[in-house]
């Protein structure tokens, strides 16, 4: 797959598509022209004399403090150096990968002030899958993320280190010499150009949307077979039941519910036994309000991240008319109010999935299903401590839900008096939607149990497809098994795409 940089920008599935399946980068002759243009410009400021931040001064409070002309380049390379101070275990390869090509998109709507050279070296980097090492500590979100893209611009320059396949950490020297690669060298402005601006929080959040949308999909999954398990009853989520509450996402999520508990001899034997549950608890008879509200999150932030695609976060920005402008741009607000948003609403759609899973295991409320979900407890336990781990990653996901955003604090002489920490919120929306991810796998496993103990009733096409996912590794309910690799491949079920596809393909797509 080739991924091809506009003038215009680039879309979502670009950006996944480079920063996990590797497609390879070019860049747009209109791209191309759109930065030589602009650059002319930044060229005729310098030889006038005229003083322009960043090109002819210095950066943050030193804003004021004027650069000789013979200077410039050495400010240049001297701010990369400086600012490539984060500190921590190296950020995940795809987010730097999204990252860059998240900075040549930047570059390429040509209001930067950059020559093509400086975008192709970045796309160079990606096409010899050079992934620089980029600390998980040193972005407040503005001004955007400077020390993250400085460490990214470090190893254009031939510097800095490189995450290596193994995971070690080489020199950038060396990763660019076994790549056939030279150094550049900076001219005025390019290296502000390189690091001011919000692509490693978009990055993130690009990457977390397409996880979450995943996710809340698979919510919905786990959230029928659960329900089936139980003998709930499928007459919540009929559909004239949300026309009255017109939330898309809850329409969406109780269509999707309801379409996985049909043609199921479980749910046939209790559908007409009036009797048998007046209302179902919460957590069973609100799935689609609570995963409905957090689609709806999950479309504006979808909306937000969209904006971004589009938009010049660079300062200062060089116009087509000549003038070059100081911006706030870079200010990473949006993104980062959008990206703690979210990760509220998928700390929500895992506290939910627990709920239901403590009543699947509770031998008082799960309707007959055996204690913890074994055959023979008391000499065994079930899946009484896999909701322990469910209830201690829910305890987390909620610590981790606290925004990041209203946690502004002053840098650089209070000239930067406020920064948004979308670095932080986005960072820590990855670690809510992994533990999503874990708490769906521990619903699956015992939904999946549950279904299995209804035996000799046949559940729903979506409950024999989950069952047929889980029982290669899980087995039929008996004695205890050594559960963290059972747990570990429910994970890699509800994270990857076949078991979905699987009841996509019997009951028709999900919404």
């Amino acid at each position: 797959m080739i991924v091809t940089v506009q003038s215009t920008g680039i879309s979502a599935a670009d950006v996944i598509a480079v920063a996990r399946a590797d497609a390879h980068v070019e860049i747009s002759p209109e791209a191309l022209e759109a930065m030589a243009t602009s650059r002319a410009i930044v060229d005729g400021i310098e030889a006038s004399g005229r003083p322009v931040y960043g090109v002819s001064t210095g950066f943050g409070a030193l804003a004021n403090t004027s650069i000789e002309p013979s200077r410039r380049a050495e400010l240049q390379h001297a701010l990369i150096r400086s600012h490539a101070a984060g500190i921590g275990a190296p950020m995940p390869r795809e987010v730097v990968r999204a990252m860059m090509l998240l900075r040549v998109r930047s570059l390429a709507l040509g209001r930067s002030g950059v020559r093509p050279i400086l975008a192709q070296g970045l796309v160079d980097l990606l096409n010899h899958d050079i992934t620089p090492w980029v600390p998980e500590h040193g972005s407040l979100g503005a001004s955007g993320d400077l020390a993250p893209l400085a460490h990214c611009a470090l190893v254009l320059l031939g510097e800095g280190w490189v995450l290596a396949k193994d995971g070690s950490r080489i020199a950038g020297s060396e990763a660019l010499r076994g790549a056939g690669l030279r150094p550049l060298e900076l001219a005025a402005k390019e290296g502000l150009a390189l690091i001011n601006g919000t692509d490693g929080m978009l990055g993130m959040l690009l990457l977390a949307i397409a996880d979450a949308g995943h996710l809340f999909a698979m919510a919905d999954v786990t959230a029928a077979l659960a329900i089936e398990a139980m003998l709930g009853s499928e007459r919540p989520f009929l559909p004239e039941l949300h026309d009255i509450r017109p939330h898309p996402g809850q329409a969406a999520s109780a269509a999707n519910i309801h379409r996985l508990l049909q043609n199921s001899a479980v749910m046939d034997s209790h559908r007409d036994d009036l009797a048998h549950a007046v209302q179902d608890a919460y957590s069973m008879r609100c799935a689609p309000q609570v995963a409905g509200a957090a689609r709806d999150t999950l479309d504006f932030v979808v909306t937000v991240s969209g904006r971004e695609l589009v938009s010049v976060v660079d300062n200062p920005v060089v116009l087509p008319d000549g003038r070059v402008e100081s911006t706030g741009n870079f200010h990473g607000a949006p993104l980062g109010f959008a990206a703690d948003y979210l990760a509220i609403a998928a700390a929500e759609v895992g506290a939910i999935a627990e709920r239901r899973v403590d009543r699947l295991l509770d031998v008082t409320r799960s309707r007959e299903l055996p204690p913890f979900l074994s055959p023979d407890a008391g000499v065994n336990s079930g899946l009484m401590i896999a909701q322990y781990t469910a209830a201690g990653i829910v305890a987390e996901n909620r610590r981790l839900a606290s925004p990041a955003s209203v946690d502004s604090l002053p840098t650089s002489g209070m000239q930067e008096d406020h920064v948004s920490m979308g670095w932080a919120a986005a960072k820590k929306l990855r670690i809510v939607l992994d533990n999503l991810t874990s708490l769906l796998a521990v619903e699956l496993l015992s939904a999946v149990r549950g279904l299995q103990l209804r035996a000799p009733l046949v559940p729903s096409p979506a409950g024999r497809a989950a069952v047929a996912a889980v029982e290669p590794f899980a087995g039929a309910p008996g004695p205890d098994l050594f559960l963290a690799p059972v747990l570990e491949q429910a994970r890699s079920v509800v994270a990857g795409p076949s078991l979905r596809a699987e009841i996509e393909k019997a009951v028709g797509p999900l919404r």
